[in-house]
């Protein structure tokens, strides 16, 4: 345990993020990704389990301590729903709250079709594996600078 760093953040998720730099992009994964196989490609090669938290639990703990990248067109990704790319889940309100409110002035949260999504992620630093049920639950981060 450490002071001041919330006891479900695992030592691989804080070893991940402090192995990341400034534009490094973190993919969180509902339940039904295909974290390993996509994760096999990322540069990590690391898949960060966060078993029993969903998705906005788990953006809530590392926007606590990650910043979000105000330095380019978006800080976050969402994926979107099939053929219904402007429609918002519950899942998308809950997590897109605890983002919107980690967001630095300028930051964006964007929106990407499945996949995209699949082809971004597989680029990715890392992904996170939450117990998020709920579908088209997914995310990509952003790594801003911590000033």
């Amino acid at each position: 345990m450490l002071l001041g760093i919330n006891p479900l953040v695992t030592p691989e998720l804080m070893l991940c993020l402090m192995e990341m730099g400034h534009g490094d992009e973190l993919v969180l994964a509902d339940a039904n990704f295909p974290s390993y196989s996509t994760a096999a490609t990322s540069v990590s090669g690391r898949v960060v389990s966060m078993t029993g938290l969903n998705m906005p639990q788990v953006v809530e703990l590392i926007t606590e301590l990650m910043p979000l990248d105000a330095f380019t067109d978006f800080c976050a990704l969402q994926m979107q729903v099939d053929n219904a790319p402007r429609q918002i889940n519950p899942v998308h309100e809950a997590t897109n709250a605890v983002i919107r409110a980690a967001m630095p002035g300028d930051a964006a949260l964007e929106s990407i079709e499945r996949q995209d999504f699949y082809a971004r992620a597989a680029k990715a630093f890392a992904v996170v594996q939450t117990s998020e049920e709920r579908p088209f639950g997914c995310y990509i981060l952003r790594k801003g600078v911590v000033f």
